[in-house]
């Protein structure tokens, strides 16, 4: 069985990462999404909650297959995660121009870091290709409509959020 890690912070998930799921899985019999749990940012969602977010996106709002996508969160190097996964393949979107050079750098500190993993970079359709979580979070927390841009229950967690 071939599988491939796709991380991210999903703080929260889109349907930019939705796409990137998807062109995976025509590709991968089994996708897991790993939440990075890193201190290097300020989440909005602890990884618990993002966690939790994906998940009724993508089983609850979107009924995607449980068999072919593990939903957990991780702590350490991606590539320290691939080795536990037993994955050699780590997924990357992008977006723009603008994403390519920082990308570029980490795979190639994830090849130097674990010779074994390999990047492979997938493009969500163009109509997905300018939504981030940062955006998003921005939208809803002006009181705008972000139902382009993700699903119903990550909007109703977000509005949550921000009401608190």
């Amino acid at each position: 069985m071939k599988k491939a890690i796709y991380p991210g912070t999903f703080d929260p998930i889109t349907f930019g990462h939705i796409d990137l799921i998807k062109k995976s899985l025509n590709i991968f019999d089994q996708v897991i999404v790993a939440v990075s749990d890193g201190n290097t940012k300020n989440y909005l969602f602890d990884a618990n909650e993002r966690e939790q977010l994906i998940k009724n996106a993508l089983f609850r709002d979107l009924k995607f297959s449980k068999k072919k996508i593990i939903v957990t969160s991780f702590k350490t190097l991606t590539t320290d995660f691939c080795k536990k996964m037993r994955s050699n393949v780590i997924i990357r979107g992008l977006r723009a121009t603008s994403d390519f050079e920082y990308e570029f750098q980490l795979a190639g500190m994830n090849k130097k870091l674990n010779s074994l993993v390999e990047t492979v970079f997938l493009m969500s359709d163009p109509e997905n290709q300018i939504i981030s979580s940062k955006f998003v979070k921005e939208i809803i927390e002006l009181n705008g409509d972000i139902k382009k841009f993700t699903t119903k229950s990550v909007i109703k967690s977000l509005k949550y959020k921000f009401n608190e």
